[in-house]
């Protein structure tokens, strides 16, 4: 796989059912297919646990929700303590140029989810985003677990 832009390398599960490599996912606990996509997926979530000291049990991964009654996926987030999104994460290959339409789909999602803080990833290229009072600002990076 392409070496991604983290400060820090991550040791990562991977090996080969049949002749398909595949990824151990910490938080599903499975062994996930490991697409260029999947690969930006799992170094962002040991990025989280790791370098932010996120709590796994504070982390979700692919799941569902509704926008105007359109179902859509969030790629990852981030719980505070109390259950409420505090980051929103969308991962792209490296492949995939971020552009405008990228941090759109961001925001829109955002919407819906209501984060303070957002993330959007190819792995070889971050963009982090602060919400605030119905503004959005570009930030370095997302604060520390314990400073969310």
């Amino acid at each position: 796989m392409i070496e991604l832009n983290f400060e820090n390398k991550y040791n990562h599960k991977i090996n080969f059912i049949g002749k398909k490599k595949y990824i151990f996912d910490p938080l599903r606990k499975k062994n996930i297919l490991l697409t260029n996509e999947e690969w930006v997926r799992q170094n962002i979530i040991l990025f989280l646990k790791n370098d932010l000291e996120v709590p796994l049990s504070h982390i979700a991964v692919e799941r569902g929700f509704t926008i105007n009654n359109l179902k859509k996926r969030f790629d990852i987030v981030v719980f505070d303590k109390y259950g409420n999104i505090n980051v929103l994460i969308e991962c792209k290959s490296p492949s995939v140029t971020l552009n405008q339409k990228s941090l759109d789909q961001l925001v829109i999602y955002n919407m819906e989810l209501k984060s303070k803080y957002l993330m959007l990833s190819n792995g070889l290229k971050h963009i982090f985003v602060k919400f605030i009072n119905g503004k959005f600002s570009i930030i370095n990076s997302i604060p520390n677990y314990k400073d969310l």
